[in-house]
Order: C-alpha cells, then structure tokens, then sequence
C-alpha cells in the first residue's frame, strides 16, 4: 500500500474534471495523473508496460486494469507525486476502484456534478481548429462562423461530439461509474460539488470543501 494524500476527481464526461484537476495540481503541488496521458505517454517511451497496451489499442481492445494499476504504480514512484495525486478519470468502473484500492490509498473523492442536458450541450455545441482551438457555438463563437479566429482554419465537430454519441457516454456513466461513487460513499469519503458555472467559481467550491 502506498502512503500517499490521494484524491480522485469523479465526474460524467464532459463535467470539467480535466481542467479541475489542473488548477488543483497548481494549487497543491500533487501529481496530477490521466490514466489516458499515462497510457500515451507508456507507448510513446516504448517501455515494455507501453508496448503491452499497444497491443491492446492497436487490436482496438480495451487496456486491462491490471495493466493501468502498473502504469499508475510506476507513476506514483516520479518526485511529482511525493505529496500526492490527483487522479482524473479512473477508476470508472468497480472491478478498476478494486484494484485502485489494493494498489492506493484514497483520501477524499470529489463527485463533480453537472446535470446531463448541460453537459449535452457542452459537448454538441463544441467545435476544434486542426491546430487544437476549440470554440462553443454558443458559448465562446469564433468571429466568423466556422473559421479558427487564430489560424483562419475550418472548424469541426469531432465524430464523438454527436448528441446519439454523448447520450451513450452518459448512459455508460451512469451504468458503470455511479455504483463506484456508491462503493466511496460507504466510506464517508466523497464530497458533491456543483459543476455548473465559471471553472473558477467550480474551483473555489472545491478547494471549500478540501
């Protein structure tokens, strides 16, 4: 078991845990840990753990969670998570926060909750640049309609932004990933904090309730 502060931001998709877990890897000075970021980087470093879930992906299987457990161990042992983690995405399913659990230990799970008709529209509404800017149809519109303000670029929606693609993703969280908010619960470790709003303003509820 590892001897560690260990935070888990917890949310559907599109719910803006990965611009939380960012400011609060600013804040205060943990690892911030993306098990996708993780497996990304493993295959591009060629290590053997990365060459394993190549042959997943690259088979178009999912990662074993055993596999991801490795990976998070190994990060764990970089100076960057000394104090602590933040881990952002994982576990989402109940077999994942097992091995987590037999792996970690986790202090405080940060349930980021953002009803799912606004996170549709979040997610439908964004459109990229080819070179990464992202804008919201009616949030944040580019100058002209479907160009890139920065690089005079088309703009797109990505093929798993469509509302029927969105619907399963929150269909699937519900399914998977509310019973190991549930499993947490039990534990008396959980805080539910209102994702709706400016991300600062999201940031300052939870930093309220660390």
């Amino acid at each position: 078991m590892v001897e560690r502060t260990g935070l888990i931001l917890i949310g559907a998709p599109g719910s803006g845990k990965g611009t939380q877990a960012k400011k609060l890897k600013d804040q205060l000075g943990f690892a911030h840990i993306s098990t996708g970021d993780l497996l990304r980087a493993a295959v591009a470093a060629g290590s053997k753990l990365g060459l394993d879930a190549k042959g997943y992906m690259d088979a178009g299987g999912l990662v074993p969670d055993a596999l991801v457990i490795d990976l998070l161990r190994e990060a764990l042992t970089e100076p960057a998570a000394a104090k602590g983690f933040i881990l952002d995405g994982f576990p989402r399913t109940i077999p994942q926060a097992e091995a987590l659990d037999a792996a970690v230990r986790i202090d405080r799970v940060i349930d980021l909750q953002v009803p799912f008709d606004l996170i549709e529209e979040r997610i439908t509404g964004r459109r990229m640049s080819p070179s990464g800017h992202v804008y919201h149809v009616k949030y944040s519109p580019p100058k002209i309609e479907g160009t890139c303000d920065v690089t005079g670029e088309k703009l797109y929606q990505r093929s798993d932004d469509t509302p029927e693609k969105v619907r399963a993703r929150l269909e699937k969280f519900d399914a998977e990933t509310r019973p190991v908010i549930a499993r947490y619960q039990s534990r008396r470790i959980v805080v539910a904090v209102d994702g709706v709003g400016d991300p600062e303003a999201v940031f300052t509820r939870i930093m309220a309730v660390l």
